[in-house]
C-alpha cells in the first residue's frame, strides 16, 4: 500500500462517479409520491401586493398552493439579518420576489398553473441602481428599506489628522465601477424536501448545510435536531449556493408540509439567472498622495456596493472589500469609508472573492494612474510600495510572516517576459497599420485574507471529526462541502498523511447535519486552512491512540492499515473530534475595525497580455501568468485548476459579462445573451506557486479559492491601458467602450 500524503496531485475520489455519469445530483432523485414545485414571482421591483387571483378556467385539482399564511413560524430567511421574507406578504421589494408556491405531480401542469395566477400589484417608485440610490439619499428621498438607504457602513482609519496631503508631490483621484456578475454554476439551484410538522428533511445542491438548517429552524419553529440537511452531489457554487439554497429549501419544505408528500424544486437556467444572487455592483472613489520617489503617503477610499433589496450577506462582502481596498501596499495614512446601499433589485450575494475583486480593481487602477503621472513603469511603482514583514495594514495589523511579494513580482515578470513585451508592444503599436492589432501587457499585485474576518472564526467555533469504523476505515466528518473545488480530495490527503496510511483507509463522508459536526460554511477560502487543520488534528489523535496500542512510530502504511482494522474490529466505532482554537495573537475589534483582520494572507502577482482588434474594439487575452504564494500546496493539480478556473471567471468579469437590467430585472438571463468565456476565449494560463513557510493550515497551507478573482481583471485592464492608450475604469470593458478610444489612439501613436 502506498502512503497518501499532501504535496502531490492525488486522484479525486469523486472523479469516477462524475465522469461516468453515476454521480447522483438532486434532479436525479425520484422519491415515491414526488410533486414538482414552482414559484410565482413579482414582475415589479417595488409594489404593494393587493390580491392574488387564480384563473377559474384552470383545473386546480391536484395543485398544492402555499403562501406566506402557510408559514408555521417566522416569515424570514435569517442570514445576517431577518429582513428577507420567505414569501412576500404585503410589500414587494424587488422584481422576481417569490409571492406564492405551487406544486403538482406533473411538472408541466405545475408550470401551467403558475401561468394561471395573476398578482394584483400597486406599483411604488423604485430605486434601481447604485447611482440612483446615492442620489436619492442625498436628496432626502424615501427609503426603500426599513433600515434606511444604507444597510451597512464601515470606517477604517490609520494615521493622525489629515496626513501629508498638502506636502505631497503628486495627488491623484480616480473612480472605478464594476457591474453585477452571474455565478453561472453548471448545475442550477435545486432542492427536495420532506416535511410532516415534526421533522423537516431536505437534500439539494448547496454549500453550507448548517446555514440551511438554521433558516429552516426559523421558518418552521423547530429545534435543530428536527431539521436534517443533506448535501446532494453539487455542480458548482462559487458563492451562489451559500445563502440562496436556504430560501429554496424553505419553499420546497413549505409545499411538502402542505402536501404531505416530497416536493422537488429545480430552477431552469432563465429563472436561476433572474432570481438568484450575483456579485455586488460597486462604485469606488479613491484619492492618493505620493512623494516624488513614488512612495504612497496617504490614501482615501470611498467604497460603495449595491446590496439589492435585502441585507443577506452584504455586510461580510462589504467588510471583505473594505479590508482589501488599500491593497498590498504600505501606507501610514489611510481612510476607508464603505457602504452597502439598498436598491430594489434581487439581493446581491456572495461570489468568489466577495467584495475583494471590486476593491482590488479600484486600488490597482489607482496605482496604474499614479505610475502614469509619475512616469514610472507600473511594476516599479508597486515594487516601491509593497508590504513587507514588520509593516502594518490599514487596520494596524502587524505583518508577522515573511512576505515574498517582491520575489513574486520578479518571478512573474521573468516568466511572462513583462519588460521585453512591454517595450515590443509599444514599438509595434506605433509602427502598425490601421488594421493591425494593438497589444499591451499589464500586471496586478494583490493579496487575499484567508478565513473569516477578525473574530469570525472564533464565533463559528468550527468542529470536525474522524471516526474509526468496525471495518477499519477512517471516515472524515465535516460540514465542508465538495462543490467541485476538491475538498474531498484534500481532506483525504490530509487525514491519510496524519495517519501515515493509504487512500483506501480514509473515506470522506457526505455532509449531513444528522451525522457531521458544524464545521462552518464552505466559503472564504477557509476549507483547507481552517477545517483541514481540524481534520489533521483529529487524525493525529487517532494515530496517537494507535501508537498507544503498540504501533511503532515509524510504521509503514500497511502496518497502519492493519492497526486500524484491528482496533476498529475490537473497539469501533470510535470518534475523535477537534474544535477550532483561536490563536492568542489574533486580536480584532469589530467596532473599530482595528487589529488582525485575518490570521494569514495569500499573495499573488498576475500578468496579462491583451490584443485589441481595431476594427471591432474586441479585446482578447493572449497570455496569462498567475503566480501565487499560498503556503503549502496540498494538491498541485487541484490548485492549478482553481487558478485556471478563477482566471477564466476574472476574464469574463473584465471583458465580457454584463448583466443588463430593465426595470430592476435581469433582461439577458439566457446563456445566449449573457456572454461568458468559453475555451475558445481563453488564453494559455500559466499557473505557478511559491511556497513560503508560515501558513496557518496543514503544513502551512493557506486559502486559494477566492484569490484568482481578485487580480485577474485589474491585470487585464492594465494591459488594455497600453494597448489602446486610454484608461478604462468600468467593468466589463466591452467593445462599445473600447472602440471610441481607438481612432484617437492611432493618431497619437503615429504623431
Amino acid at each position: 500500500m502506498e502512503p497518501l500524503r499532501t504535496g502531490i496531485s492525488a486522484s479525486r475520489p469523486d472523479a469516477w462517479a462524475k465522469v461516468t455519469g453515476q454521480a447522483t445530483y438532486v434532479d436525479d432523485l425520484r422519491p415515491e409520491g414526488l410533486l414538482h414545485g414552482v414559484t410565482v414571482r413579482s414582475p415589479l421591483p417595488r409594489a404593494i401586493l393587493k390580491a392574488i387571483h387564480f384563473d377559474p378556467a384552470f383545473d386546480w385539482s391536484g395543485v398544492v398552493v402555499a403562501t406566506a399564511a402557510d408559514i408555521p413560524a417566522r416569515n424570514c430567511i435569517p442570514v445576517l439579518d431577518d429582513d428577507q421574507p420567505a414569501l412576500a406578504d404585503r410589500l414587494i421589494s424587488h422584481a422576481e420576489e417569490a409571492v406564492l408556491l405551487l406544486a403538482h405531480a406533473d411538472p408541466l401542469v405545475a408550470e401551467r398553473a403558475r401561468r394561471a395566477v395573476r398578482l394584483e400589484l400597486e406599483a411604488l417608485p423604485p430605486v434601481l441602481d447604485l447611482h440612483q440610490a446615492m442620489a436619492h439619499a442625498a436628496k432626502g428621498g424615501d427609503a426603500v428599506h426599513a433600515r434606511g438607504a444604507v444597510l451597512k457602513e464601515i470606517r477604517i482609519s490609520k494615521g493622525e489628522g489629515d496626513g501629508p496631503w498638502d506636502g505631497a508631490f503628486l495627488t491623484v483621484d480616480d473612480e472605478a465601477e464594476t457591474g453585477a456578475q452571474e455565478q453561472l454554476y453548471i448545475e442550477t439551484q435545486g432542492m427536495i424536501a420532506w416535511a410532516d410538522g415534526n421533522q423537516v428533511t431536505v437534500t439539494g445542491s448547496l454549500q453550507c448545510p448548517y446555514y440551511v438548517q438554521h433558516g429552516l429552524c426559523a421558518v418552521f419553529g423547530l429545534p435543530p435536531e428536527k431539521v436534517r440537511v443533506i448535501q446532494a452531489v453539487t455542480g458548482g457554487g462559487f458563492g451562489g449556493k451559500e445563502e440562496y439554497p436556504t430560501l429554496l429549501a424553505a419553499h420546497a419544505a413549505l409545499l411538502a408540509l402542505k402536501a404531505g408528500r416530497p416536493v422537488k424544486m429545480i430552477y431552469d437556467r432563465a429563472e436561476d439567472m433572474a432570481a438568484t444572487t450575483k456579485r455586488h455592483p460597486s462604485l469606488t472613489r479613491s484619492r492618493a498622495a505620493f512623494s516624488a520617489q513614488g512612495e504612497l503617503l496617504a490614501l482615501d477610499v470611498d467604497f460603495n456596493l449595491d446590496a439589492g433589496a435585502y441585507t443577506t450577506l452584504s455586510p461580510v462582502v462589504l467588510s471583505r472589500g473594505a479590508l482589501h481596498a488599500s491593497g498590498p501596499y504600505r501606507c501610514n495614512h489611510v481612510r476607508i469609508h464603505a457602504r452597502a446601499w439598498a436598491t430594489n433589485t434581487p439581493p446581491h450575494g456572495a461570489f468568489r472573492g466577495f467584495g475583494a475583486p471590486q476593491s482590488c480593481f479600484a486600488i490597482e487602477r489607482l496605482m496604474d494612474l499614479a505610475a502614469q503621472e509619475l512616469g514610472l513603469d507600473p511594476a516599479e511603482l508597486r515594487r516601491r510600495n509593497l508590504l513587507r514583514k514588520g509593516d502594518t495594514t490599514a487596520t494596524g495589523q502587524l505583518m508577522r510572516e515573511e512576505i515574498a511579494l517582491e520575489a513574486l513580482l520578479d518571478q512573474a515578470m521573468a516568466a511572462s517576459s513583462y519588460t521585453e513585451r512591454r517595450s515590443t508592444f509599444a514599438r509595434e503599436n506605433a509602427q502598425g497599420g490601421d488594421e493591425s492589432p494593438l497589444r499591451g501587457i499589464g500586471l496586478a499585485t494583490f493579496m487575499h485574507g484567508a478565513g473569516f474576518t477578525g473574530s469570525g472564526e472564533k464565533r463559528l467555533s468550527s468542529r470536525a471529526a474522524v471516526e474509526l469504523g468496525r471495518d477499519g476505515v477512517v471516515r472524515v466528518l465535516a460540514a465542508s462541502t465538495e462543490i467541485g473545488q476538491g475538498a474531498t480530495t484534500v481532506f483525504q490527503q490530509v487525514a491519510a498523511q496524519a495517519l501515515g496510511t493509504g487512500a483506501d483507509c480514509v473515506q470522506v463522508e457526505v455532509p449531513d447535519t444528522a451525522l457531521v459536526p458544524d464545521s462552518g460554511p464552505t466559503v472564504a477560502s477557509r476549507t483547507t486552512m481552517v477545517v483541514g487543520s481540524l481534520v489533521e488534528r483529529a487524525a493525529k489523535a487517532l494515530r496517537a491512540a494507535l501508537e498507544a496500542d503498540g504501533l511503532p512510530p515509524d510504521a509503514g502504511a500497511e502496518a497502519v492499515a492493519h492497526a486500524l482494522r484491528l482496533r476498529g474490529a475490537t473497539k469501533g466505532p470510535e470518534r475523535w473530534e477537534e474544535s477550532y482554537e483561536h490563536p492568542d495573537w489574533v486580536v480584532w475589534d469589530d467596532e473599530s475595525y482595528r487589529g488582525d483582520a485575518y490570521p494569514t494572507f495569500a499573495w499573488a502577482v498576475y500578468v496579462a497580455s491583451v490584443a485589441v482588434d481595431p476594427l471591432t474594439g474586441e479585446a482578447f487575452v493572449e497570455a496569462f501568468t498567475a503566480l501565487q504564494d499560498i503556503g503549502h500546496v496540498v494538491n498541485p493539480l487541484l490548485a492549478a485548476g482553481q487558478v485556471e478556473g478563477g482566471v477564466a471567471q476574472g476574464i469574463g468579469f473584465a471583458l465580457l459579462e454584463e448583466v443588463q437590467w430593465r426595470d430592476g430585472r435581469m433582461s439577458n438571463n439566457r446563456l445566449s445573451t449573457y456572454i461568458v468565456p468559453t475555451s475558445l476565449d481563453l488564453p494559455p494560463i500559466t499557473a505557478m506557486f511559491r511556497e513560503t513557510p508560515g501558513g496557518y493550515g496543514p503544513r502551512g497551507a493557506k486559502g486559494l479559492g477566492e484569490l484568482p478573482l481578485d487580480g485577474t481583471a485589474p491585470a487585464v485592464l492594465s494591459a488594455l491601458d497600453q494597448a489602446i492608450g486610454r484608461r478604462l475604469t468600468r467593468l466589463p470593458a466591452l467593445p462599445e467602450a473600447i472602440l471610441p478610444c481607438l481612432s484617437q489612439t492611432r493618431e497619437n501613436l503615429h504623431v
